[in-house]
């Protein structure tokens, strides 16, 4: 099970896991996640997922490079309680500029970073931590679960007394500068209802008046044109309008006049007052009747000040609430709005009617970002929402999810598979790139029934994955199974880890034979992984969970080290002349400190290296040649046996085939089973032949037949394993089985 198939899983779980105990919590600390490994997120992941500090869960962001991270740590600033940051990603020292650009650039002083590195020697460990503040460093290698909860835990600590710390001195500033009840206003319309109020009690006039500001300042308008942003009297109709509405020539010619000049008005009937902050500007009208005396005009020169203040707080709110509910670039809702429109229709069952909800996932748009730019790759995200814009109108509510994922939500008149597919016809220009571009499609058909904005997310990104799994067609519609095939796998992915965690899972030993003369040559050691009933769950289902979670490395070694001890027990038998084959997945190759677990396990038990004979599949081979091919030839160096597993069930190169240096070819037990009585097994004389060409030993799988086993010697086939000889067994009956087979030596 290949992990990327379940790369948007977090759009999930965000808030969903359930786990074995569940403690109530009352918030979230932001965890960003950065590693340009999928696992590593993974691994996190689940290590932490029952965390609770303080009353507080996790809540975990993901990026997968530096330039990434930056945009989300940019977006976030402190709400950002760690930064769990991984050194070498697109350059050796890509986790050390987001650090440096963290602190230096951005300013941000309260998320405590802890780097993790599984390359040590690029980053001193004394220095890094003097010159970025990083609250720890460690290599990928020490970071157990155990320690890695440690460290959060100390870290969450440190941001909190850093935080309050800080607050505590914002809040002392914010005593001292807000000298009027303005300062606590943060909508922008109540705010600058409050100036025209507050400045007319203040000269001892009845409220009337409008406050007015550049669009671009503090309304999301395309235009630059001037808005009344509070009003008080006759004019309170028009807030939100164009000062134009107001229909008012000598109003729109003195507010203009005021900004352009840039100074406050001062005539008989009335009065406009200007205001600027740090950038914003805003022109106060005030329709008073008489001129407004000396005195006033100093009271209200002083509260201007503050008033100004107050101006440039309510905007930077207002623009705070925008960042936090809309998308950076394409001006959309982002996913916490869009979860929030999700909440509105969600919760009305008449709204909910013919209303579909789907997910658009533009496919390799990291290809995109990667070949020709970033700035690139933005400009087709800018194209692909203005067709949508386009297409949709005010027919379909829009939102952007993720990187490259949009969200619809409208009637299924508008909200579906054909129409989506219509957007994607023609090619999208970006800069002076035309590109074709496809796309996967989830979507939901939403009932009567009440459902929580996340609950509908959750769904239909479920119905997302599994249209980018299906190879015949790229949309799904969400179905209940679905997401009870998802659950059923997180929940046999948290028993596997404890079941591991508790020494449950088994070694089990299946001896091979040599066909001349029957004898034992070896064993295979198989893994079990025991229920509570008495029964076993099958490899084929638990092994991809254990790649997928990332506990198949831990379980790896286990195994490596579990079959070693008990080989070097049988040594001291008297079985020293028996080898021991062990299964090795891919994750493990990817793991830097694979080969070096190898070679001190075997030297750790005192074994002969060639008693050890690693098995891989063709599967392997191919997903990663280059890995693979290197680590298997400096271990055969160190005098390990390889043999490939499941031959001829894959579609292995044979240029691949030769790099590899292999021992022995195991003949599948489905070319085995062909095997029947007046008929030849064309593939599995195939293999056999290839084997004796190559100068490999072979060896049949699953032969449980006399007549399998004499057709596989006449072949030339060299060994065997299978029922004929014996069934896979505990240490304890190996033992006695070899005992009874044959006297020790």
């Amino acid at each position: 099970m290949c992990p990327s198939n379940y790369e948007n899983d977090e759009l999930i779980f965000l808030s969903e896991e359930k786990g074995s105990a569940v403690k109530t919590t009352t918030g979230f600390w932001n965890i960003l996640v950065v590693d340009d490994d999928e696992e590593i997120h993974s691994v996190t992941r689940l290590a932490l997922s029952d965390l609770v500090v303080n009353d507080k869960g996790l809540k975990f962001f993901h990026a997968y490079s530096g330039a990434e991270a930056l945009e989300i740590i940019a977006k976030m600033g402190s709400s950002l309680a760690i930064i769990l940051l991984d050194v070498v990603m697109e350059t050796d020292d890509a986790g050390l500029k987001v650090a440096r650009a963290m602190r230096t650039d951005l300013g941000l002083e309260e998320p405590r970073i802890i780097l993790r590195t599984g390359q040590p020697g690029y980053a001193p460990e004394e220095q890094v931590i003097k010159d970025y503040d990083i609250n720890d460093y460690k290599t990928k290698t020490e970071l157990t679960r155990s320690k890695l909860v440690t460290t959060i835990i100390a870290s969450l600590r440190s941001y909190q007394q850093i935080l309050s710390i800080n607050q505590s001195r914002i809040g002392l500033q914010k005593i001292i500068i807000s000298a009027a009840n303005l300062m606590e206003e943060h909508s922008v319309k109540s705010f600058c209802e409050g100036v025209v109020t507050q400045i007319s009690s203040l000269i001892g006039l009845d409220a009337g008046g409008v406050v007015c500001a550049r669009a671009g300042s503090v309304l999301d308008k395309d235009d630059d044109g001037v808005y009344i942003l509070g009003a008080a009297g006759e004019f309170a109709s028009y807030i939100n309008e164009k000062l134009e509405n107001l229909h008012n020539a000598k109003i729109v010619s003195v507010v203009n006049r005021c900004l352009l000049i840039k100074q406050h008005i001062f005539e008989l009937d009335f009065s406009v007052l200007y205001l600027n902050s740090s950038g914003y500007e805003a022109a106060v009208y005030l329709q008073i009747g008489t001129e407004i005396s000396t005195i006033n005009k100093q009271l209200l020169e002083v509260f201007l000040t503050s008033v100004s203040i107050g101006y440039e707080n309510v905007n930077l709110f207002h623009q705070l609430r925008t960042a936090a509910f809309k998308d950076w670039l394409t001006k959309l809702p982002n996913r916490s709005e869009f979860i929030n429109m999700l909440d509105e229709v969600g919760s009305n069952k008449i709204s909910a009617q013919e209303t579909v909800v789907a997910l658009i996932d533009i496919s390799h748009f990291a290809d995109i970002n990667d070949g020709l730019g970033q700035d690139v790759g933005n400009s087709m995200l800018l194209s692909v929402t203005a067709r949508l814009d386009l297409t949709f109108k005010d027919k379909v509510k829009l939102g952007r999810i993720g990187s490259d994922i949009f969200g619809l939500i409208g009637p299924e008149f508008f909200v579906n598979p054909q129409t989506m597919q219509e957007l994607f016809v023609s090619p999208f220009k970006a800069s002076e790139h035309t590109l074709h571009l496809g796309a996967s499609f989830g979507l939901v058909r939403l009932t009567t029934k009440i459902q929580t904005g996340i609950n509908i997310l959750k769904q239909t990104n479920i119905a997302l994955n599994k249209a980018k799994k299906n190879l015949n067609t790229n949309f799904e519609y969400y179905e209940p199974e679905m997401e009870e095939q998802t659950t059923w796998r997180l929940d046999m992915i948290r028993q596997l880890a404890f079941d591991f965690s508790e020494r449950k899972l088994q070694l089990w030993y299946q001896p091979q034979v040599d066909l001349v003369t029957e004898r034992v040559v070896g064993m295979e050691a198989l893994l079990r992984w025991p229920t509570s009933n008495g029964g076993f769950i099958s490899p084929d289902v638990f092994i991809p969970l254990a790649e997928y979670s990332g506990l198949i490395i831990d379980i790896g070694a286990w195994v490596l080290e579990e079959s070693c001890r008990q080989l070097a027990v049988l040594t001291k038998h008297g079985f020293n002349d028996l080898r021991m084959a062990v299964n090795i997945s891919m994750p493990q190759f990817r793991d830097p400190e694979f080969i070096s677990i190898v070679k001190s396990v075997i030297t750790k038990e005192g074994l002969i290296p060639a008693r050890i004979e690693l098995e891989i599949t063709e599967s392997i081979v191919m997903d990663e040649p280059h890995i693979v091919v290197e680590a298997l030839h400096e271990l055969k160096e160190f005098g390990v046996k390889v043999a490939i597993d499941d031959f001829g069930t894959g579609f292995s190169s044979m240029s691949y085939l030769q790099q590899l240096p292999l021992d022995r070819l195991k003949v599948d037990r489905s070319f085995v089973n062909e095997i029947t009585p007046g008929k030849s097994a064309f593939i599995a004389e195939t293999i056999v032949t290839l084997g004796n060409k190559l100068g490999l030993a072979t060896i049949a799988e699953g032969v449980e037949k006399r007549e399998q086993a004499s057709y596989m010697l006449k072949l030339g086939c060299d060994e065997a394993q299978g029922y004929l000889f014996a069934k896979p067994m505990p240490f304890e009956q190996l033992l006695v089985f070899l005992q009874s087979q044959t006297s020790p030596k």
